[in-house]
């Protein structure tokens, strides 16, 4: 009934509760004046661009200005409440809107918008208009702009989610297979996974109604949710298989999985929703609906493998081995003592000092690259390179250097008196002698109490380096030096400011994200442990697999940084390389990646302390940690790499980014954070990794190891049965 009511509320309301718009809930200067423009001078609007282009032919031609007056009419007739027509100019009333060459000519399109939605409508009703115009011979229209380059974002967003979905299914169902061993149980994680999705979507379309969420909300729930729903319900599927192997009757073994490994789910789950909670912290559209949607399909992930797993437990009972790939043996060999996972533990543990200075050091040498890490936003340059809106962005460079790009505001509010008029004449004139504006136009409100310099950037990306350099010269050291005692207020907006104001809201509030994850999962995992000395290390552990992802994102990704050998790697997987990497992925790649990390560390550590408390041995209990979980524990990692490749593979930078650095750190994580630096830190500190002072005594006895029911599963209090296929 659930998947059904969330399948409706999905397709019937999700839509419209998405946006491609990245916006502020505090009021930082870019939209403080977006805001006092819109009240006093003029409603929103944005510009598009068609780019009329020939090899051959050049303006003058009669075929070429033809097609261009086609063109002109087709959008004037979308109407006024898409266009503006007095607003729809070609090079006839612009000429520098003609290239030298002749061979290219711009018609600049005003469209009426109020919302985001409003600018992809009318996109799209404009690229209806310039297609519905035959072309002649040697002519074609590209289209570039704000809605242009959103539409092509959604759609190659949509792509994506797909490739991910189909890539990483296809592969965890493998891998399931391979780790659990039969059909039946293999696809119970997936299909719980499926679920929560599912009832995640639907949830996030009600939420919604009440609060705009970005579109990449559909991407983040379904990446999150085929990676933890897989894993959850395979520990708990993993346990009642192996209570079912020692002997133990149905109902006997689902109570035993729900007490241990149903209890570490919970709890891991709720160490993942603490680290996304950091998210919240932004003041940030973006941030929020990413934090939003991986907590709601977590939630919904937990819930499943803790309520319907055991139920479908039930339900089956040793059905659930039906259509084995291996052999029963292999199935019911649950207490094997050797095996490549003991060996490797014991071979650790052997030489703890040795293996954890070279596991430190190798992940160190990784992570170095994060010292040459640049942040920025791609834009339109990060759009793969046949696309409509990059293939027109790149002609625009390359025929039109400067006064085409979105321009940058400069709000002047207060009394506009004939000393303030001077005062912005001044400042047009600085801006000319900084070498990064072109020529601007001033605007007046009809109540004298506001006025606007526009002044388009010399940049073709207004996402770039260099733009978000010029303005920031312009707010903290142009306007000034020309309103210094003034008693107007002056703002500088536009879009290269509100880029600007983001890049200032994440270097503000990381610190305090940070911090405020670091401080509740250490709380948490010291409650759930009853020791100070594993949350220490899990959160040191946790942070240097973090900064090994973030140095080989931008080995990888970001130009001019690393050997060419792995530039090569780099593009032979397709990987873009670009000025900077996306300044949301840093911050999100943390809070995702410490509570993914920090799953992993609490299903191996909830075994390693069930083992202690049954047989008081740190280095028997270690052992039987890693070789109780060692396979599905990478199984899981697995999957994991798998989901995040599926998203990897996609023609957006920013996914490629995202899924890259999502799926390196869960690889490096599960290979030498867990199996060789957790046995090596569990050998050295021995006892002391479970030292509580005595004054946190008070603290409560959660009992996440289950380790009353553990204990009662080896006392031998049910003889060994054979488990029925």
């Amino acid at each position: 009934m659930a998947l059904l009511v969330a399948g409706f509320l999905s397709s019937a309301y999700l839509a419209d509760a998405l946006t491609t718009d990245i916006d502020f809930t505090d009021e930082p200067e870019a939209k403080r004046a977006a805001r006092l423009v819109e009240d006093r001078l003029r409603q929103p609007s944005f510009t598009e661009i068609v780019v009329v282009v020939s090899d051959s032919l050049t303006a003058t031609d009669p075929a070429y200005a033809t097609y261009v007056a086609q063109l002109r009419s087709a959008i004037v007739a979308l109407g006024p409440q898409i266009v503006t027509p007095e607003m729809v100019a070609t090079y006839r009333e612009v000429p520098q809107f003609a290239s030298v060459d002749g061979f290219t000519t711009l018609i600049s399109v005003q469209m009426a918008a109020d919302t985001v939605a409003d600018i992809s409508a009318g996109a799209e009703k404009l690229a209806t208009a310039v297609d519905g115009v035959a072309a002649p011979p040697g002519l074609r229209a590209l289209r570039v702009g704000p809605g242009t380059s959103n539409n092509e974002f959604n759609s190659l967003a949509e792509e994506t989610l797909r490739t991910g979905e189909t890539f990483g299914a296809g592969i965890a169902l493998i891998v399931l297979l391979i780790v659990i061993g039969a059909v039946v149980a293999a696809v119970l994680p997936l299909a719980l996974a499926i679920a929560a999705i599912a009832v995640a979507l639907g949830t996030v379309a009600m939420i919604g109604q009440a609060f705009e969420l970005s579109f990449f909300v559909t991407n983040m729930i379904t990446m999150i949710g085929l990676a933890v729903g897989i894993d959850y319900s395979l520990f708990i599927v993993a346990r009642y298989r192996e209570e079912r192997a020692r002997g133990h009757e149905k109902l006997d073994a689902i109570a035993r999985s729900a007490a241990t490994a149903g209890r570490a789910v919970f709890f891991s789950g709720a160490t993942v929703v603490l680290a996304l909670m950091g998210m919240f912290i932004m003041p940030n559209t973006l941030f929020r609906s990413l934090a939003t949607g991986a907590i709601v399909v977590v939630l919904f992930a937990v819930l499943a493998s803790t309520t319907l797993l055991p139920a479908v437990f039930a339900l089956l009972g040793d059905r659930i081995n039906l259509l084995p790939v291996r052999g029963r043996a292999s199935l019911e060999n649950v207490d094997k003592v050797g095996g490549m996972w003991d060996r490797i533990t014991r071979t650790v543990m052997a030489r703890p000092l040795t293996f954890l200075t070279v596991g430190v050091a190798f992940m160190a040498v990784i992570a170095i690259s994060f010292l040459s890490l640049e942040t920025g936003f791609g834009g339109v340059s990060a759009l793969p390179e046949d696309s409509q809106a990059f293939e027109g962005f790149t002609t625009l460079e390359q025929n039109f250097p400067g006064g085409l790009a979105e321009p940058v505001e400069v709000v002047v509010d207060g009394t506009i008196s004939t000393d303030v008029l001077a005062e912005i004449d001044e400042l047009q004139a600085a801006m000319d002698a900084d070498g990064s504006f072109g020529p601007g136009t001033v605007a007046v409100s009809a109540t004298g109490d506001l006025a606007v310099l526009t002044a388009p950037l010399i940049y073709g990306d207004t996402s770039s380096q260099a733009a978000v350099d010029a303005v920031q010269r312009l707010r903290e050291e142009i306007v000034p030096g020309q309103f210094a005692g003034s008693d107007v207020e002056v703002l500088v907006g536009g879009f290269t400011a509100f880029t600007l104001d983001f890049f200032d809201d994440v270097d503000t509030f990381t610190p305090i994200v940070v911090a405020f994850v670091l401080g509740l999962s250490f709380l948490l995992l010291t409650v759930v442990f009853r020791s100070i000395i594993v949350p220490i290390k899990a959160i040191l552990l946790n942070l240097l697999s973090v900064a090994a992802a973030y140095g080989m994102l931008v080995l990888f990704f970001q130009q001019g940084v690393g050997p060419d050998w792995v530039k090569d790697i780099s593009a032979t997987l397709g990987f873009r390389q670009v000025e900077a990497i996306e300044a949301w992925l840093p911050l999100m790649l943390f809070s995702v990646l410490f509570g993914l990390s920090m799953d992993y560390h609490v299903f191996l550590l909830t075994r390693i302390r069930e083992a202690f408390d049954r047989t008081g041995s740190n280095s028997e209990a270690v052992a039987h940690g890693l070789r109780t979980t060692g396979a599905i524990i990478t199984g899981a990692a697995l999957i994991m790499v798998a989901v995040f490749g599926g998203f990897a593979a996609g023609d957006l930078v920013a996914f490629q980014q995202m899924g890259f650095g999502l799926g390196v750190a869960v690889f490096l994580d599960a290979s030498i954070i867990r199996s060789i630096l957790v046995p090596a830190t569990m050998r050295l500190l021995g006892d002391l990794n479970w030292y509580l002072p005595s004054w946190l005594d008070w603290l409560p006895e959660l009992d996440i190891e289950g380790h009353e029911a553990a204990a009662a599963a080896h006392a031998g209090d049910a003889p060994r049965v054979d488990v029925e296929v």
